[in-house]
C-alpha cells in the first residue's frame, strides 16, 4: 500500500524525470527508470520488516523536503570556510557540498577521485551492480534521484600512500525556493540530498578513505547515501565514516562491499553527534581467503537515535569476518544494533566473531541488540554475543576513593569503553584525533568545533 511518504517521491519523479536526467550522466540514467519502478513496488519498509524494525523510515521521509534538481550551486567555498581544530591528518582532502564534489584532483598517477559524469566507461561497468534497487527502497530512491556521485578508482597494484579524506558538508539555500528546488516549511528551507559513491579497487590495489559528515546550517536535512565498493584480489580497503552533524539531521546510509580472493577490508562507522541515523552494511565474500573487520562506536544523548544494521555473507570457504560495535547512551537516546552473519552451503573453514557491547547511563535510554548467525556449513568457527549494562559501581567507587570526582570517573570509564573500537584504526593521526573528539563529546563540547567557521 502506497502511503503519503512514498507518494510525494513518486509524483516528484513523474513530474521532474526529464530535469533529473538532463543533469545526470547516461550511466546513472540507464538504471533510473528501473529504480523508480522498484521503489513504487516496494514503498518504504514498515517496522514490521525485519531489517527495519528499529527505525521508522516512513516517518523519516514523510516531511516535504526539497531537492536541488537543477543543480544550483550552493554559495559556500568549503576550502575557505572549513577549518578543523585537529590538524596534521596528512590526507588528500576533498569536499562534497550536499552531493556535488568540489575541484577533484588525482592523488597519484592512474588513480581517479572525481565526478562520475567524467568517467562513463568505468561507471557503466560497475554502477548499481551491488546496490540492487529491487531489494531495498532507500537504495531505489537514491538511485532514481541521485544526479552525480564520486568515483574512486585505484588501478592494479597501486598503493595510495596518503589517505583520501572527504568532507561531506550539508548546506541549505540562503532563501526558501519552490518549483521543485527546495522545500519550505515555516520559512526554513529543508533540503534532501542524495549522495552516491563508487569505489573500485583492482587486483593488489590499496587505499584508505575517511568520510566526515558535517552540517553547515542549523536547518532540517535528510541525507541518503549509497556506497558501492568493489575490492579486487589481494586488494585492501580501509573505509572510515565519521558523523558530526546536529539534532535536525536525518542520515540514511547503505554501504555495499564485495570482496574477491585474499582481499582485506576494514569498515569503521563512528557516530559522535547526530539527530537520527540509520546505517546499513552489506558485505559479501566472493573469493576465498578474504578478511573483513567491521567496527562501530556510538555516543548518543538527548533524543538521538542510531541504528546500525549489518549483513555479512560468506559465500565461499576460508574467509574471516570480525565485528565489534559499542554504544554509550545517555538521557533518552535510542540505539539499535542488528547484525547477521550468513554462512552459505559450501563455505567451509569460515571464521566469524560478532560482538555488541553497550552502556546505558540512564533508565530512559534504550538499546536494542540482535546478533544473529545463520549457518549452512558444518566446518566453521562462529560466535556472537551482546551485553547491555551500566558503568561498573566498584570501579567508580575505587576511583572516587582516590580523589577523582564522580563526573571525571564516569568520563574515564566511558572513554576506556569506547577506545577499544578507536584503537582498531590503522591511521594513527585519525586515531589520535578521535580520542580527542570522543573526550570532547563526553564533556559536551562537540556541538561546534572552535576552529570551524561553517556555522558562523
Amino acid at each position: 500500500m502506497i502511503t503519503s511518504s512514498e507518494q510525494q517521491y513518486i509524483e516528484l519523479y513523474q513530474q521532474a524525470r526529464q530535469v533529473i536526467m538532463d543533469h545526470a550522466p547516461e550511466a546513472m540514467n540507464a538504471v533510473r527508470d528501473q529504480a523508480f519502478e522498484d521503489f513504487r513496488k516496494q514503498g518504504f519498509p514498515s517496522k514490521k520488516v525485519e531489517r527495519y524494525k528499529y527505525t521508522d523510515l516512513q516517518q523519516l521521509f514523510a516531511p516535504d523536503y526539497g531537492v536541488n534538481l537543477n543543480r544550483l550551486e550552493i554559495p559556500v567555498d568549503p576550502y575557505q570556510a572549513f577549518r578543523c581544530d585537529v590538524p596534521n591528518l596528512s590526507t588528500n582532502l576533498y569536499f562534497v557540498v550536499n552531493d556535488a564534489l568540489r575541484t577533484p584532483t588525482h592523488p597519484k598517477e592512474g588513480v581517479i577521485v572525481g565526478s562520475m559524469r567524467d568517467y562513463p566507461d568505468i561507471v557503466a561497468q560497475y554502477y548499481a551492480r551491488l546496490a540492487k534497487t529491487g531489494e531495498d527502497a532507500v537504495t531505489a530512491l537514491n538511485t532514481m534521484l541521485a544526479q552525480d556521485g564520486m568515483l574512486v578508482y585505484v588501478p592494479r597494484n597501486v598503493k595510495v600512500d596518503r589517505a583520501i579524506q572527504v568532507i561531506n558538508i550539508l548546506k541549505g539555500f540562503p532563501t526558501p525556493q519552490r518549483g521543485g528546488e527546495t522545500g519550505d516549511r515555516g520559512g526554513v528551507p529543508d533540503l534532501m540530498v542524495n549522495r552516491r559513491v563508487l569505489i573500485v579497487l583492482e587486483e593488489g590495489a590499496e587505499i584508505k578513505m575517511l568520510f566526515c559528515d558535517h552540517a553547515a546550517d542549523d536547518k532540517n536535512f535528510l541525507a541518503t547515501q549509497v556506497i558501492e565498493a568493489y575490492v579486487g584480489e589481494n586488494a585492501s580497503l580501509d573505509l572510515y565514516c565519521l558523523e558530526e552533524t546536529h539534532a535536525k539531521n536525518v542520515r540514511v546510509s547503505n554501504v555495499y562491499i564485495d570482496q574477491q580472493r585474499d582481499s582485506r577490508v576494514t569498515h569503521n562507522v563512528i557516530t559522535l553527534h547526530n539527530g537520527t541515523t540509520r546505517n546499513r552494511l552489506d558485505l559479501t565474500f566472493s573469493g576465498e581467503g578474504a578478511e573483513c573487520n567491521c567496527y562501530g562506536c556510538v555516543i548518543a544523548d538527548k533524543q538521538q537515535h542510531v541504528d546500525n544494521n549489518t549483513l555479512i555473507i560468506h559465500k565461499v570457504p576460508h574467509c574471516t569476518s570480525n565485528e565489534l560495535y559499542k554504544y554509550v547512551l545517555d538521557d533518552k537516546a535510542t540505539g539499535a544494533f542488528a547484525g547477521r552473519v550468513l554462512v552459505e552451503h559450501g563455505a567451509q573453514k569460515t571464521t566469524s566473531q560478532m560482538t555488541n557491547q553497550n552502556l546505558t547511563a540512564t533508565k530512559e535510554a534504550r538499546m536494542y541488540t540482535q546478533p544473529m548467525l545463520e549457518i549452512y556449513a558444518d566446518d566453521v568457527k562462529c560466535a556472537h554475543g551482546s551485553t547491555v549494562g551500566q558503568l561498573n559501581d566498584a570501579a567508580l567507587f575505587y576511583m572516587r576513593q582516590r580523589g577523582i570526582s564522580l563526573d571525571e570517573a564516569k568520563l574515564l570509564l566511558q572513554n576506556a569503553f569506547i577506545n577499544e573500537v578507536i584503537d582498531q584504526m590503522k591511521l594513527e593521526p585519525l586515531r589520535d584525533r578521535l580520542h580527542y573528539l570522543v573526550e570532547k563529546r563526553f564533556r559536551g563540547e562537540l556541538n561546534k568545533c572552535s576552529g570551524c567557521r561553517l556555522c558562523k
